[in-house]
Order: C-alpha cells, then sequence, then structure tokens
C-alpha cells in the first residue's frame, strides 16, 4: 500500500486546520460515496474496480485474438482516451512487448506521416476510443488509418482489424461499428475520459500489451476499500486536503516528481486529471512533474532557488524490480570506485532522500507518496489513490470536478476558422 510522509508541510500549514480539515474532507468523501453533489452522474468510475470477471476475461480474449494476428496495435484517442493505458504500459515494460501505437492525440502532419510509414509492410489492427467517434484529432487519424486498412484488405476484412470502445448506444462510432460489423466495447455513460483507465478504454490496450489486468484491477479493489473509509488515517484524505490548504495559502503549482522514468507517462497521466478536474472558476493547483534525477540538471535550480509557490510531491517506489550493480574500475579515473559494488537502485534511492532533503532546506512543502514497487496491482492502486484525491480537492475548491467545460473554448474558435458548418 501507498505511504505518506509529510512532516516538513507542518511548517506551512497550521495543525488545528488539517484536524479541522480532515472532518470536512471526511465529510466530502461520504457524499462521493453516496453519489451526491456537484457531478454526481459521472461518478461511475468508483465502480470500476468491482469489473466481473466474465467482463475481463472477454477483456483478455480479445488481446489475445489481436495479438495472434497482428504485429502490433494502433490505439486511436485524446486525453483520458489515451492516457492511462500509455501511462500503465510505459510504467510496466516488464509484462509484455507486443507493440502499442497511438495515434489521434494531434493533428501533426508529420507524426501522422511517420507513422502511416511506419506500418508498411505490418499487419496492425485499430483500437478506435471516442464516446462520440467525432473528437476531431481521433477522428482525423482513425480516418487515416482506415483508409490505408482498406486499401490493404478491402472493407470487410477491414472491418474485421477495428475495434471500437464507444458509447453503449448512440454516436458516430456506435453507428458505424453496428452497420459494419465491428467490434465493439462500450465506455460507461457515468464516466469521463480522464477517469477512464479501469474501464475497456484501459484495460484493452493494457491487455494487449501483455499487462495482466486482473492484477491491476485487483490493485484497484483494494485501494478503494482502503481509500473510502473516512477518519485520520485515510492518507489519501489527507493528501487531497493538504493540497486544498496550501491552495487556499496560496500556492499555485504542485509538481509531481519521479525518480522513475517509467512513471514519466503516468505524471503526465495525474497532470490531465488534476487539471480538467481542478481547474475552474480561477482555482487549482497548476499541475507540472519532473523526472529525477534527469531534470536535476535542468529544473532543479528552479526547485531549489526560485518561485517559492510550489508544492512539490515526490511519486517513489521503495524498491525496482530489477537492479544492477556498479562495478570496480581498475583505473578508477571517474572517482567513482566508492560506489563499486552497490545497487543502482540504493545509489537512486539516495538521490531522492539528498533531493527531498535540499528543496525542503529550500523553503518549499515537500510531500512524499511511496509504493513498495511498480506492479500491475500497484499501478491500479495508484489511479484510484489520485482519482480519488483530486475528486476530494475539487469539491473542497468548489468546482465540480468532473466536467471540463473551459476545453470547449479552444474548440469552438478552431472550427469558426476551418469554417466548420453551423459554427
Amino acid at each position: 500500500m501507498i505511504s505518506i510522509e509529510a512532516e516538513n508541510v507542518k511548517r506551512f500549514v497550521d495543525t488545528g486546520k488539517i484536524e479541522k480539515g480532515m472532518s470536512e474532507a471526511s465529510d466530502v468523501l461520504l457524499s462521493l460515496m453516496n453519489r451526491e453533489g456537484a457531478g454526481s452522474n459521472m461518478l461511475g468510475w468508483l465502480n470500476l474496480p468491482d469489473t466481473p470477471e466474465d467482463e475481463l476475461d472477454t477483456i483478455i480474449n480479445a488481446a489475445k485474438k489481436i495479438k495472434d494476428e497482428n504485429d502490433c496495435l494502433v490505439v486511436i484517442g485524446i486525453g483520458g482516451s489515451y492516457l492511462g493505458a500509455r501511462a500503465a504500459i510505459e510504467a510496466l515494460p516488464e509484462e509484455g512487448s507486443f507493440p502499442i501505437v497511438f495515434a489521434g492525440n494531434s493533428l501533426s502532419p508529420g507524426y501522422h506521416d511517420r507513422l502511416l510509414s511506419s506500418l508498411d509492410g505490418k499487419r496492425f489492427a485499430v483500437c478506435v476510443i471516442s464516446k462520440s467517434g467525432t473528437t476531431t484529432e481521433p477522428a482525423i487519424a482513425f480516418r487515416l488509418l482506415r483508409k490505408r486498412l482498406i486499401e490493404q484488405l478491402g472493407k470487410e476484412e477491414a472491418s474485421k482489424k477495428i475495434i471500437a470502445i464507444t458509447d453503449a448506444e448512440n454516436g458516430a462510432l456506435k453507428k458505424m461499428a453496428d452497420s459494419e460489423g465491428i467490434l465493439s466495447f462500450a465506455i460507461p455513460r457515468d464516466v469521463g475520459g480522464r477517469f477512464s483507465i479501469l474501464s475497456p478504454v484501459g484495460l484493452l490496450p493494457c491487455a494487449v500489451a501483455g499487462i495482466p489486468i486482473k492484477e491491476m484491477i485487483d490493485g484497484a479493489s483494494s485501494a478503494i476499500k482502503q481509500y473510502t473509509r473516512g477518519g485520520e488515517d485515510n492518507i489519501m484524505l489527507r493528501y487531497a486536503l493538504l493540497r486544498y490548504i496550501l491552495h487556499n495559502q496560496g500556492t499555485a503549482v504542485e509538481v509531481l516528481s519521479t525518480f522513475h522514468p517509467e512513471l514519466d507517462l503516468f505524471c503526465g497521466w495525474w497532470k490531465q486529471l488534476a487539471g480538467e478536474s481542478e481547474g475552474k472558476d480561477g482555482k487549482g493547483l497548476f499541475p507540472a512533474s519532473t523526472v529525477m534525477t534527469t531534470d536535476l540538471h535542468s529544473l532543479g535550480q528552479f526547485l531549489q532557488d526560485g518561485s517559492r509557490n510550489l508544492l512539490e510531491t515526490f511519486l517513489v517506489a521503495e524498491r525496482p524490480r530489477r537492479d544492477l550493480t556498479v562495478p570496480e574500475d581498475k583505473e578508477n579515473l571517474d572517482n567513482l570506485n566508492y560506489l563499486a559494488g552497490r545497487s543502482l537502485g540504493e545509489i537512486n534511492r539516495k538521490a531522492y532522500e539528498g533531493t527531498k532533503a535540499a528543496h525542503i532546506s529550500g523553503g518549499i512543502p515537500v510531500i512524499s507518496l511511496q509504493t513498495p514497487s511498480i506492479t500491475p496491482a500497484s499501478i491500479g492502486e495508484l489511479f484510484i489513490f489520485f482519482e480519488l484525491s483530486v475528486a476530494v480537492t475539487g469539491r473542497l475548491l468548489g468546482v465540480n470536478p468532473f466536467n471540463q467545460p473551459g476545453v470547449e473554448e479552444y474548440k469552438t474558435r478552431m472550427f469558426k476558422l476551418l469554417g466548420k458548418p453551423g459554427i
């Protein structure tokens, strides 16, 4: 299970505020579990860790068929329709090596041209993820890739290479799937994109990649039981509350820092989750991330000595799943023999401990979240931990964590410039 260390935050937050706030945070959590309050019609993600075994087996069997018949899978989606799956796949490279390629998350012609060229001579399937089927970026990518499949195989056979993850009843993609006999999985109507990782949206690509999705679901299920209890010992509530209090005291940015490059895209998933859930009505912590020790040689100076309006949250694993040992060198020209025989895991850990101590001394609040190791179960737990925490923080801030009205502004302006009918 995740552990939290936030002793130094007491320098910035009065203990009385924390004690009083925990009661309020517990009430917010209870309202979520009772399906009450703003956005209560979009709380289906709380049920996803209880996905029945037979539904998971259906996803696993579809994934096996995709792997047996293809050289790679192209996953088309944007935002929550791909970030969660990509985060899990990058975090768990040991679990499988079946190639997953992501498309539909940009409008770059260069990217799509390189993608199509990379598929030359390959057997590939396409998993297109969209509730409506009309979101611009994934819809354009789907047109391009479907055209390629039809050119290679003909329309009927091309349909057998497409998997649609979409609304259960309505929308352009659902209509196409029904009319052409395309295999489809449903996105629950009460689950928003950024909370959809534990639905078919994330589970199918993960299963194709080789991740044991039942283990990931088990970790999420345990997390729901652990983090939906009110009380002082709920570390998820404590983390959510500290973020809220620091925000109200003038903290503007939360930096999620990890010493595990495989969690880089997990941090990317978190940035969308926090940004879209909390960034409303002039409120919310701006979510940023760093990957250490790489970014200590770029952003480290700012974190140590720049504007003091930051909260830094470290996300670390206690032990690596695999490790290496530093060899001895007789000449020792680099003066590293003092590290000979020691593991990279230990050295990386000391880098984290030293960085944490330095940043605390630099005068910013620091929270550490630690998981024992990066496994399918722990990734499932982390997904639930952060989903719950931003939901609680958002409710404490007085915003609806489950809508994203600001996203529509760029779309309206873009559509006007492109001359879309009816705009």
